[in-house]
Protein backbone atom coordinates (compact mmCIF):
# COMPACT_ATOMS: atom_id res chain seq x y z
CA UNK A 1 0.00 0.00 0.00
CA UNK A 2 1.25 3.42 -0.70
CA UNK A 3 0.42 7.21 -0.19
CA UNK A 4 -2.28 7.53 -2.85
CA UNK A 5 -3.98 4.06 -2.14
CA UNK A 6 -4.24 4.92 1.95
CA UNK A 7 -5.70 8.34 0.58
CA UNK A 8 -8.28 6.33 -1.66
CA UNK A 9 -9.15 3.87 1.09
CA UNK A 10 -9.94 6.76 3.45
CA UNK A 11 -12.20 8.55 1.00
CA UNK A 12 -13.47 5.39 0.74
CA UNK A 13 -14.33 4.13 4.10
CA UNK A 14 -14.96 7.78 5.46
CA UNK A 15 -17.22 9.23 2.13
CA UNK A 16 -14.57 11.85 1.63
CA UNK A 17 -13.55 13.14 -1.84
CA UNK A 18 -10.03 13.00 -2.50
CA UNK A 19 -8.65 16.35 -1.84
CA UNK A 20 -9.78 15.79 1.53
CA UNK A 21 -8.61 12.65 2.04
CA UNK A 22 -5.50 13.78 0.99
CA UNK A 23 -5.25 16.98 3.28
CA UNK A 24 -6.47 14.50 6.23
CA UNK A 25 -3.12 12.42 5.43
CA UNK A 26 -0.90 15.32 4.93
CA UNK A 27 -1.57 16.57 8.38
CA UNK A 28 -0.91 13.33 9.61
CA UNK A 29 2.47 12.97 7.83
CA UNK A 30 3.37 16.78 8.50
CA UNK A 31 2.98 16.21 11.96
CA UNK A 32 5.16 12.98 12.19
CA UNK A 33 7.69 14.36 10.64
CA UNK A 34 7.61 17.73 12.49
CA UNK A 35 7.57 15.54 15.93
CA UNK A 36 10.33 13.58 14.53
CA UNK A 37 12.31 16.27 13.20
CA UNK A 38 12.52 17.97 16.70
CA UNK A 39 13.49 14.78 18.32
CA UNK A 40 10.53 13.35 19.60
CA UNK A 41 9.13 9.69 19.83
CA UNK A 42 5.85 8.58 17.77
CA UNK A 43 3.74 5.81 19.30
CA UNK A 44 0.90 4.34 18.26
CA UNK A 45 -0.26 1.67 20.51
CA UNK A 46 -0.58 -1.87 18.65
CA UNK A 47 1.01 -0.57 15.74
CA UNK A 48 4.18 0.20 16.82
CA UNK A 49 6.75 3.60 17.59
CA UNK A 50 9.10 5.94 15.68
CA UNK A 51 12.21 7.59 17.16
CA UNK A 52 15.10 9.23 15.37
CA UNK A 53 18.98 7.29 16.18
CA UNK A 54 21.84 9.68 15.35
CA UNK A 55 24.83 7.40 13.41
CA UNK A 56 28.32 8.82 13.52
CA UNK A 57 30.54 10.07 10.64
CA UNK A 58 32.68 7.06 9.17
CA UNK A 59 34.79 5.12 5.75
CA UNK A 60 32.38 3.34 3.68
CA UNK A 61 33.40 2.06 0.18
CA UNK A 62 31.66 3.16 -3.19
CA UNK A 63 30.17 0.29 -3.97
CA UNK A 64 30.70 0.70 -8.29
CA UNK A 65 33.98 2.01 -7.78
CA UNK A 66 35.37 0.22 -4.39
CA UNK A 67 36.79 4.01 -3.66
CA UNK A 68 36.73 4.81 -0.19
CA UNK A 69 34.23 7.50 1.01
CA UNK A 70 34.07 9.78 3.52
CA UNK A 71 30.39 9.40 4.83
CA UNK A 72 29.15 12.55 7.25
CA UNK A 73 27.25 11.89 10.83
CA UNK A 74 23.23 11.35 10.18
CA UNK A 75 20.11 11.03 11.75
CA UNK A 76 17.36 8.68 10.21
CA UNK A 77 14.20 7.92 11.58
CA UNK A 78 13.51 4.15 13.31
CA UNK A 79 10.23 2.23 12.94
CA UNK A 80 9.53 -0.49 16.10
CA UNK A 81 7.02 -2.58 15.42
CA UNK A 82 4.54 -3.33 18.23
CA UNK A 83 3.59 -6.68 19.75
CA UNK A 84 0.31 -6.36 18.62
CA UNK A 85 0.96 -5.56 15.20
CA UNK A 86 3.54 -8.53 15.30
CA UNK A 87 0.61 -11.08 16.32
CA UNK A 88 -1.57 -9.82 13.74
CA UNK A 89 1.20 -10.72 11.25
CA UNK A 90 1.73 -13.95 12.26
CA UNK A 91 -1.61 -14.85 12.79
CA UNK A 92 -2.40 -14.35 8.94
CA UNK A 93 0.64 -16.61 8.16
CA UNK A 94 -0.98 -19.80 9.88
Amino acid sequence: MNKADLIEELGKKENLKGKDSGAIINLIFDGFTDALKKGGRIEIRGFGSFCVRAYGAYTGSNPKTGKKVDVKPKRLPFFKVGKELKQRVNVAEE
